[in-house]
């Protein structure tokens, strides 16, 4: 498994960005999805984001998390790439 993604600290609150295609969001699998991003993320929130042809992002879990996330530039969050071991 290879994904962009993020692990954040942020207000106290420690969780994770998980990049998905847009058809998981509405998926009815989206929360085993969610659950496989757990072993390189650990317990943590996961929140999955897919973006649109235009690059626009849609963040999917914790509502206050996605809350924040809405309202910052997704140029701020600190990307890195995971690949299975």
């Amino acid at each position: 498994m290879e994904f962009d993604g993020a692990k954040i600290r942020e207000q106290g609150v420690t969780f994770a960005i998980a990049v998905v295609k847009p058809y998981v969001l509405t998926s009815p699998s989206k929360e085993q999805i969610r659950a496989s991003f757990v072993p390189f993320f650990g317990n943590i929130p996961i929140i999955l984001m897919a973006q649109n042809s235009r690059g626009i992002p849609t963040y999917d879990g914790r509502r206050d998390i996605v809350h924040f996330l809405a309202n910052i530039n997704p140029a701020r969050i600190p990307w890195k790439h995971y690949k299975a071991a």
